[in-house]
């Protein structure tokens, strides 16, 4: 939680204050205006109003709540009520205990809720969840009465004294508000009810007193605010004071007798108490000539106070009382309280003469300083030639300090003063009042000589010895008190009193003035406080008022007092008006004389601080560039290592593929015996199958000795065929060994020629990256650009001898290829050598079949070519061949021949497949190559 202090006439936020955990519900402010004190239900706090700085901090325990903390009026005093309905009192600038309430009697047992005081701050008043209201006298630090409401109050809400002006502060009505929403007002002293104000179909739910108790306001349980006029309710609270002078007799026996504490308010209308012989008041009549009655017209104030008797007051006690000195000085200047001329005053703002005020008279107190501007803002707005006075801060300080909590009261103080005790002082402006310093000189030349001529041998004159006493009104010399005391008979007498008072200030002083001889001595004396009596001083004023002569009496040559005017206040022109506007205008002059400066001023500030800016801009950029230029070192530094580890990558990536197309040969070789050994084993399952069946067909028809030959047939069919297979598969895995060392050169040239791609592509970004490097630089790097093309130069010859390494490669692979296909044409003329060995050895056997005596020889010579000696040679020469044989012999023939066509097409489907698988195995490195 926070609090949040407003200034009320710009109505700007002056401070935060923080401090409270939980709601305030309570404030209260010192009669200084100096302190102030926030209360929550778990703590209060002491604040200094001048620094809004939290001076002191109340704790208590959880148990016991805050119920109220707040100021006495007119005292330094605190009272902190709590909930336990413990009341202690506090020294306000110590914080020390003073003391503490007693309990009250437990036959009237109330627990406290609200509170109030009267404006002497002597009686306290305190209500709760009862009918009982409890008056406290805190002088005496006890209860004195207890008063009891009417019947139908079950509760108190709220407690506030009515002020009076005649009671002197103590308050003698109080006003109750209870649960059923109606206030009542009692007089304390009789117990009677005055008035009420509220009622239960319009129940009041918050309400509060003017200070000067004319008025009340209310707002009702409905939302609506009510004014009420106490003047209007009752005459019983404003009528007229007794008489001064008061005849007290004794009272009879029977009113001896105590009526006890407790007492009951009575209710009824309202009526004054009936008047018995033992408490008449007998009044003693002063005697009045035929001129009185004019006196008294004069000496009337207002309030109904007589001048006359305030003097006679005055000169018996030496000051008024402290209590009703405000009161007292009021009455006397007799002040209109024009609060509508003052607001205008006040709404033109500050005025331009003092808004560096601060600066010339620095002020600690924050607030003081405001009061001191406003004010005399408001005095320059109501006369122009305060706005040229310079000595009107010092008049008018020690009013504002007085009044700082009542600026209207203020202002019009200081205007009262300055319209009746400083009359002609502006007629030589700017120069001090030399007629009212004349008279002063001719006051001192007539009671003391000597003084005068001891200040004129030192040329010492009037406005060293008597000016700076008047223009600051001896706030200088004196003490508060003093000064208080001082001003009391100023304001009680005619305005040439403060005229004598200089002189009898210089008489009272005469003996250390007569010793002094420097003017600084002197200068000091009337600018410091000195050790003067001032009842002494003050005699000895009243003294020169009577004793001087009437031709140089200040009294004959200064206006009587004349108050303000109610409404609007008067217009002041006592000042010759040419000067002031004259001075006006070289003030203005001055002042955009002035204005032209500083805006100059702050031109070539601006331009200074531009400068320096771009100073430091450029600084900054220097450092921003070499801090660039080390960041671009330290990122080549990052590059070239990162290329180093990505030749390196690169390096075990090529020996990574390289291991990885040997296994890859590897697996391939493997897969490719077992594919062919898979083959070969299916070609002769199918043989033997085919044998098989031919063998079960010819089974039943043939003998025994057709069987045996046919197996002596199959059985070198068998081994022709294992002789056949046995060279073809030479054949083939002589081409194979062939491929594969093809394809491991091409493989070794494939790779080479990629490494040499990365190694030109890397080449090639590197180039791009210095190019596009190169570009950025300036001047300074040319000769680094002409390292870089030759660099590239000679990068490109490499590049090119590469690329020519390659095309020998691609050439050589050329002719590789051509070598293999002309191994395949090798391979197709002894597959077709081979087809023609296999049809004439078919005749051959065909034809020795058919005559069997004319193939004798061929058969020897073919044995003798070949080394093979078929069966059928060691059949017998027999002429007793029936023709059975000879059918037998020509289903043999179409069998074979059926065989024969079925294993050729065999043989050629497997030389295409195998062609096939040759062609792409030397067509897929040189696709990868491309």
């Amino acid at each position: 939680m926070f609090l949040t202090c407003m200034e009320t006439v710009t109505k700007e936020l002056v401070s935060w204050m923080r401090g409270h955990e939980s709601s305030v519900f309570s404030i209260s402010v010192h009669a200084s205006g100096r302190y102030a004190i926030t209360t929550s239900s778990d703590t209060a706090q002491l604040w200094d109003l001048d620094t809004f700085q939290r001076k002191r901090k109340l704790n208590i325990l959880q148990s016991v709540g805050i119920q109220k903390v707040f100021f006495l009026p007119l005292s330094n005093t605190i009272l902190s009520c709590f909930k336990d309905n413990s009341i202690f009192a506090w020294e306000c600038d110590t914080l020390s205990c003073k003391y503490q309430l007693p309990a009250p009697p437990e036959s009237s047992s109330v627990l406290y809720k609200v509170f109030a005081v009267t404006r002497d701050g002597r009686i306290l008043a305190a209500g709760g969840k009862s009918n009982h209201l409890h008056l406290w006298c805190l002088e005496a630090k006890q209860l004195f009465r207890i008063i009891q409401m009417p019947t139908k109050v079950r509760a108190i809400r709220h407690l506030e004294f009515l002020p009076d002006s005649f009671d002197a502060g103590s308050n003698q009505v109080l006003g109750v508000l209870s649960q059923d929403g109606i206030m009542r007002f009692v007089n304390i002293q009789t117990c009677k009810l005055l008035f009420e104000i509220g009622s239960l179909d319009e129940g009041i739910s918050s309400s509060v007193i003017s200070p000067h108790g004319r008025y009340i306001a209310s707002i009702m349980e409905n939302g609506s605010l009510n004014i009420y006029s106490v003047q209007a309710l009752t005459q019983e609270i404003n009528k007229p004071p007794p008489p001064l002078v008061k005849v007290i007799e004794d009272l009879p026996k029977s009113k001896l007798n105590s009526g006890g504490l407790k007492m009951k308010v009575t209710s009824g209308r309202v009526q004054r108490p009936a008047k018995s012989r033992e408490n008449k008041i007998q009044a003693r009549i002063l005697k009045q000539d035929l001129t009185g009655n004019f006196e008294n017209k004069e000496n009337e104030v207002s309030d109904g106070l007589n001048k006359k008797r305030l003097q006679i007051l005055l000169k018996g006690y030496g000051e008024y009382p402290t209590k009703y000195r405000m009161f007292i000085w009021r009455s006397l200047l007799q002040l209109p309280e024009n609060h509508t001329a003052f607001s205008s005053l006040v709404d033109k703002g500050v005025h331009v003469a003092f808004l560096n005020l601060q600066k010339k008279y620095p002020i600690k107190s924050r607030k003081l300083l405001r009061v001191l501007q406003r004010t005399l803002s408001a005095l320059a707005h109501w006369s122009a030639i305060f706005s040229d006075t310079p000595y009107l801060p010092l008049l008018a300080f020690p009013f504002v300090k007085l009044f700082q909590n009542n600026q209207l009261i203020c202002f019009e103080v200081v205007a009262t003063l300055i319209i009746n005790w400083c009359q002609h002082w502006f007629e030589y402006f700017p120069n001090p009042p030399i007629n009212i310093l004349s008279m002063i000189e001719n006051v001192l030349a007539f009671h003391d000589k000597e003084l005068l001529q001891h200040f004129i041998g030192h040329d010492i004159t009037s406005q060293l010895y008597a000016w700076p006493l008047l223009e600051t009104v001896f706030s200088e010399v004196l003490t508060r008190e003093e000064w208080l005391k001082l001003f009391d008979n100023i304001f009680s007498n005619h305005p040439s009193f403060l005229l004598m008072t200089v002189v009898a200030y210089n008489t009272c002083s005469r003996a250390p003035l007569l010793n002094c001889s420097l003017r600084d001595d002197f200068e000091y004396f009337f600018h410091h406080r000195n050790n003067l009596d001032i009842s002494v001083l003050i005699r000895e004023v009243y003294h020169l008022m009577d004793t001087t002569p009437t031709d140089i009496h200040p009294n004959g040559k200064l206006d009587a007092f004349v108050a303000l005017t109610k409404g609007q206040y008067p217009v002041f022109n006592q000042y010759p008006k040419f000067i002031v506007d004259y001075q006006t205008q070289e003030r203005e002059r001055i002042r955009n004389d002035e204005l032209d400066f500083l805006r100059e001023r702050q031109m070539v500030e601006d331009m200074q601080a531009e400068v320096d800016q771009q100073r430091v801009e450029d600084a900054a950029w220097y450092q921003k560039q070499e801090l660039l230029r080390k960041a671009e070192e330290t990122r080549r530094e990052m590059l070239l290592q990162e290329e180093e580890k990505l030749v390196q990558q690169r390096q075990r990536l090529a020996s990574v593929k390289r291991e990885l197309r040997a296994k890859e040969m590897h697996l391939q070789d493997a897969t490719r015996r077992r594919f062919l050994k898979l083959q070969q084993d299916q070609h002769e399952m199918e043989l033997r199958r085919l044998n098989d069946e031919i063998e079960r067909k010819n089974l039943i028809r043939n003998q025994e000795a057709v069987a045996k030959e046919m197996r002596e047939d199959a059985d070198t069919y068998r081994r022709k065929v294992d002789l056949e297979e046995h060279m073809f598969h030479k054949l083939i895995e002589a081409g194979q060994t062939q491929n594969q060392k093809t394809q491991k050169l091409i493989e070794e040239n494939l790779a080479e020629a990629e490494q040499a791609c990365l190694n030109a592509d890397w080449r090639i970004q590197a180039l791009h990256k210095q190019r596009c490097d190169d570009l950025q630089r300036n001047a300074c790097y040319q000769e680094v650009a002409k390292l870089l093309q030759e660099n590239r130069r000679k990068e490109t010859e490499v590049l090119n001898a590469m690329v020519g390494e390659g095309a020998k490669k691609w050439e050589e692979a050329k002719e590789k290829d051509f070598h293999l296909k002309s191994e395949k044409k090798a391979s197709a003329l002894s597959d077709a050598s081979r087809k023609w060995f296999l049809e004439k050895e078919l005749d051959d056997a065909l034809e020795h079949a058919e005559h069997p005596y004319n193939t004798v020889p061929r058969c020897q010579s073919g044995q003798a070519a070949s080394g093979y000696v078929p069966r059928t040679s060691q059949l017998k020469d027999s002429s007793e061949v029936d023709s059975s044989t000879h059918i037998s012999l020509n289903r043999r023939r179409v069998q074979w021949d059926t065989m024969e066509q079925d294993l050729m097409e065999r043989v050629r489907n497997l030389r295409q497949r195998l062609t096939a698988q040759a062609r792409n195995r030397c067509r897929t490195p040189h696709l990868l190559a491309t």
